[in-house]
């Protein structure tokens, strides 16, 4: 019947092609979608619900797998917020002169304030804001997470769009692309590599803080949520070993799962956008993303959604390629736009400024001295957990990035590794810590190290990988000793990376001193002296001075090392030790 209708109307239409079954994969991703809709559904419904004064968190292993499609909802619904947020932020700053001006040193700020110290207030902001629902609980806990990714993700795009080569730039201005044209086609390809990995870091990061926020307690009032952080407090809290081994496991493959279906095939995906045309870059391959280049479904819905975009962009923007310059009022009123927008923000800052001030005004300068003497201390265990960190995170960063055989194995089991969350392991390392009779102050350096050296041993890896092959061939060449080439090729070379690995380890060391130097271990609180502590402690009583000028502290603090030994070192290593100059 085939052969007959086709020697007589020629090739199969949509009318005579033979309907093939569905394929297998096609009726997992319809699997795969109604499950997505139904954990919108359960998502939707735990926002809506009644405010509770205390939440129940159930310990049986059922439990897990509600608890966990709960704190995952959490963490993508701030990544989607967080990419938004990235998208314009990282494009004004990069496209507006008299904004970045103003934009970029609020974001550095905006980097160096802890996560953890303003969660009580942007908690109890939010609870009142929506008294009678779980909106505003809900709410905090995606903020918490977003102000964790969002900074990162952020500097990396604005990074991005400020470096895209020059003659990606001048083949955009020959064609004069429109500004649209110029971001779809140059821009936002160019940034989509760093973007990526840099996604990947800052949801690593963001389980760190989804944990704490989940678990959260003010005083006598309980602001717990449904998730995996509140089940593993819970356990930590009843000694129920068993509890945190489920809470392990389920944290486990809830971040594989992740990796594998949503990193992987983006991160290989990624990789058409690669600027430099070598060879020698091993190619990377997702199990499903090969799975869903072969679904009809997945092509059906991208032919669509590539028709759906012609016919708007056919609407918005003029055909071809050649445009004219645009009208002189278009561009007056987005310089209204923009500058209404920069007034509206530096007045928002003036506000903020006032209301600090009023807010820190029943600090004695006894408490601002108790507070200086608590940050150096932090210093101190901040300093000492990134040289740690450094310690072994150098020669196995080195190791992994120049043997293809070990970074084929070994990568995806590091960021497999790295985006555990290390709240909780600290149950079991403070446990270890007591049994070996090490204090606190000592022990809070080990906790800190837990969370940060992650972020080093990348940023090692990735300057490894980079290094250039030619000149790893001449140190063979001249059979240079171990020593030697460490000394001569292989420091210098990852030097850059390393300095970026510490300014992000060292970031998170701040945040981590939180948590860290004020630990309730099975009902019992211990603590340390320091700044971290003091932040615990001033939330825990609710002392909103105390917590405002611990905070004011710690981003002081921040911000003056980032700008007389980070950015010394940065530039040293742009000087100095940048291969590409």
């Amino acid at each position: 019947m085939r052969h007959l209708l086709a020697s007589v109307w020629g090739r199969p239409t949509g009318a005579t092609e033979p309907r093939l079954p569905l394929p297998w994969i096609d009726v997992l991703i319809l699997v795969g979608m109604a499950g997505i809709a139904l954990a919108v559904f359960q998502t939707s419904r735990e926002w809506v619900g009644h405010l509770r004064p205390t939440v129940r968190i159930e310990l049986t292993p059922w439990a897990l797998p509600r608890y966990t499609l709960l704190s995952l909802s959490r963490g993508m619904i701030a990544y989607v917020l967080s990419l938004g947020f990235t998208l314009v932020y990282g494009y004004w700053a990069a496209k507006d002169k008299l904004a970045e001006h103003a934009l970029i040193p609020l974001l550095d700020i905006l980097q160096s304030i802890p996560v953890l110290g303003f969660m009580p207030g942007l908690v109890l902001a939010l609870v009142s804001a929506f008294p009678t629902s779980n909106v505003g609980l809900e709410l905090a806990a995606v903020l918490m997470i977003f102000t964790s990714q969002a900074w990162n993700m952020t500097f990396s795009y604005y990074y991005s769009l400020k470096s895209v080569p020059l003659d990606q730039r001048e083949v955009a201005q020959v064609y004069r692309f429109s500004r649209w044209q110029r971001l779809r086609w140059v821009e936002l390809p160019f940034a989509t590599l760093g973007l990526v990995w840099n996604s990947m870091m800052s949801m690593a990061g963001g389980w760190f803080f989804l944990m704490i926020s989940e678990a959260f307690v003010l005083g006598d009032k309980d602001f717990r949520l449904p998730g995996l952080g509140s089940y593993m407090s819970v356990a930590v809290a009843q000694g129920n070993t068993a509890a945190m081994l489920w809470a392990v496991l389920a944290m486990v493959v809830m971040i594989v799962v992740l990796d594998q279906l949503l990193w992987r095939p983006v991160v290989v995906w990624a990789q058409k956008f690669r600027v430099e045309e070598g060879g020698l870059a091993e190619e990377m391959h997702s199990w499903f993303l090969d799975w869903l280049r072969r679904s009809r479904l997945i092509r059906w819905f991208a032919s669509w959604l590539r028709r759906l975009s012609g016919a708007v962009a056919r609407r918005l923007i003029p055909k071809g390629p050649h445009h004219p310059a645009p009208h002189p009022g278009v561009a007056r009123v987005g310089r209204a736009v923009s500058g209404a927008l920069y007034l509206f923000m530096v007045a928002g800052l003036l506000y903020g400024v006032v209301r600090l001030v009023i807010l820190l005004h029943p600090v004695t300068v006894a408490s601002w001295g108790h507070i200086a003497s608590g940050a150096a201390l932090t210093l101190g265990r901040v300093l000492l957990s990134t040289a740690l960190g450094t310690l072994w995170a150098l020669p196995a960063g080195l190791a992994i990035g120049l043997s293809p055989r070990l970074s084929r194995l070994l990568q995806p089991v590091v960021q497999v590794v790295a985006s555990f969350p290390a709240p909780m392991l600290f149950p079991v390392v403070i446990a270890a810590l007591k049994a070996a009779g090490v204090t606190l102050g000592w022990g809070s350096v080990v906790l800190m190290l837990l969370g940060t050296q992650w972020y080093i041993l990348f940023n090692v890896i990735a300057g490894a990988m980079a290094m250039p092959a030619d000149l790893r061939e001449a140190a063979r060449s001249y059979r240079l000793g171990r020593w030697q080439r460490f000394t001569s090729l292989y420091f210098p070379a990852v030097f850059p990376y390393l300095v970026t690995g510490w300014i992000t380890a060292a970031g998170g060391a701040w945040n981590a001193s939180i948590v860290a130097e004020y630990v309730t271990f099975r009902g019992e609180v211990l603590t340390t002296r320091g700044l971290g502590a003091q932040i615990s402690a001033a939330a825990s009583s609710a002392n909103f001075p105390a917590l405002a000028a611990s905070i004011v502290v710690m981003s002081m603090v921040v911000v003056a090392f980032n700008r007389f030994v980070w950015r010394r070192l940065q530039g040293l290593a742009e000087t100095r030790f940048s291969l590409s100059k």
